[in-house]
């Protein structure tokens, strides 16, 4: 890509120019933003450390040299390389809140935070919250997200891996929630103990089909944090098994397993999954509760 760095001053020149250059590309919006302009002004915003609404005061701004410099550095890697915005910046937005993110942690893009926002609701009744669970954690995004509505709760924030634990204590740090929110490193329920109110997850669960098929920007992402086998269910199945163990009566089980979810109700048939509707996009999202978890182990 040809440096246009003396012939864009403005934002509103580099809003232009990143725009133009993401409708020429192949780009896959799937990480945050679904279209071209929506791109354009997260990446020119908060490349600048702007506000990303509100923000026209500052379109006619000029650019330092250093700014632009970084600016046209980033749309060139999210052209060539496809690397994901959030990556680029550092930085992705749940449920309204901007966590750290890198590449040892999958970009949040849940729609389990719209479940968030309404405190579980119907599904936890009058059920006091004291403990949560957030499985299979990645950047913490869940958990301190539920913590944020939850404020009284003990919320531990749990992974197998390790380099992805130390950005969820970044965002731990990031949010000032320390004193309630701690990481467990544990592989599903190996290393935790007690019992959770809820216990929220969006596990590992791309197939090995839909793994071989997906964008270049999915590439990006650790493996380790999307592929779960031949069906997508090798994580979702051991939480299902283990969950009852470490729910408290009438606690919540919530479980993201997207497009896998036909071959899910598939396999357990006997099993009273509510597969959740969103009103801003997203499926594949169950809940089920303790004590239909537990007439299901003894069934068995």
């Amino acid at each position: 890509m040809t440096s246009p760095i003396d012939d864009l001053h403005s934002v509103r020149d580099y809003l232009r120019y990143a725009s133009s250059q993401f409708a020429a590309s192949p780009l896959y919006f799937g990480h945050g933003t679904d279209n071209v302009w929506d791109e354009a002004v997260h990446l020119v915003m908060r490349s600048l450390h702007l506000p990303l609404e509100n923000n026209t005061l500052f379109l006619d701004a000029r650019l330092t040299r250093q700014e632009r410099e970084l600016i046209l550095e980033r749309i060139r890697r999210r052209v060539d390389e496809r690397v994901p915005l959030a990556y680029l910046l550092g930085e992705a937005w749940f449920m309204g809140m901007p966590f750290h993110v890198d590449k040892r942690v999958l970009v949040p893009r849940s729609p389990i935070a719209e479940l968030i926002e309404s405190g579980f609701q119907p599904w936890l009744g009058g059920k006091p919250v004291e403990r949560i669970l957030d499985l299979c954690t990645g950047s913490g995004c869940i958990g301190i997200a539920a913590a944020s509505v939850f404020t009284e709760a003990e919320v531990d924030l749990s992974d197998i891996c390790a380099d992805a634990l130390k950005v969820a204590e970044s965002n731990i740090e990031l949010h000032g929630v320390r004193d309630r929110v701690r990481t467990v490193q544990s592989d599903v329920f190996a290393n935790i103990g007690g019992r959770y109110d809820v216990i929220v997850s969006n596990p590992p669960y791309v197939d090995a089909g839909d793994l071989a098929s997906m964008p270049e920007e999915y590439r990006h992402e650790p493996e380790l944090g999307l592929a779960a086998g031949q069906d997508g269910l090798d994580i979702a199945h051991r939480i299902i098994a283990g969950a009852a163990d470490h729910l408290t009566p009438g606690g919540l089980l919530v479980v993201e397993v997207g497009n896998s979810w036909v071959a899910l109700d598939d396999a357990c048939p006997d099993l009273p999954f509510t597969w959740l509707d969103f009103e801003n996009g997203g499926d594949g999202v169950f809940v089920i509760n303790e004590q239909d978890l537990r007439q299901w182990q003894a069934s068995r």
